[in-house]
């Protein structure tokens, strides 16, 4: 499975103007400390945007074990066809920039739809499982040293506890894959997961 992921960079709307008579340092400092969220539309063709208010490489981690069941949910739903609609995620770079990803391929669109039935793609946690399953199977297409944690079984693929944990916590890079360098480094040395498992 793979899903063709666009980079094109668009430049961002400017920011809105500030309310009047609320000082500029107040104002700054409300702002940093709400939460942002994801803002979700279908397009009339189907297609649902994501307006993202940060970039992929800062997407939190994520528990092992919902990375381990979103991949069983995943592979479920890809058996039984269930197809889900195409995204297309719009990051907001650190410069203000928007950075375009869609998920068009229909195996990335049935995955994505199996996460967001469990964990909202709208939240940056459901949103980074996500990114975080797809990363891993891109990954593991690409890295042959890979092969000696993860298993062939009658039932599909079973994932080593050891790649779940680095996959649930390494940041993905800006293209919102995992560097295949320094998943290696990882993998070489015992792994502190900074989440539970």
């Amino acid at each position: 499975m793979t899903a063709r992921r666009g980079a094109a960079v668009k430049r961002a709307a400017p920011a809105s103007p500030a309310p009047a008579g609320v000082a500029p340092a107040a104002r700054g400092r409300h702002i940093a400390a709400m939460p942002v969220p994801i803002r979700v539309a279908r397009a009339p063709d189907g297609v649902l945007a994501y307006a993202i208010p940060v970039p992929p490489e800062a997407l939190p981690p994520v528990a092992p074990r919902d990375l381990e069941a979103a991949w069983d949910r995943a592979r479920a739903a890809a058996a039984a066809e269930r197809w889900g609609a195409p995204r297309r995620l719009l990051f907001r770079r650190p410069d203000g920039n928007s950075q375009e990803m869609l998920l068009a391929d229909a195996d990335a669109a049935c995955w994505a739809e199996a996460v967001d039935a469990a964990h909202d793609l709208g939240t940056l946690s459901g949103l980074s499982l996500c990114l975080r399953l797809l990363a891993l199977v891109e990954v593991m297409t690409r890295a042959r040293w890979l092969a000696g944690l993860y298993a062939l079984t009658p039932d599909g693929i079973d994932l080593h506890p050891a790649l779940l944990r680095v996959a649930a916590a390494m940041p993905l890079d800006a293209g919102a894959r995992f560097d295949e360098t320094g998943l290696r480094r990882l993998l070489s040395r015992p792994i502190p997961s900074g989440v539970s498992p």
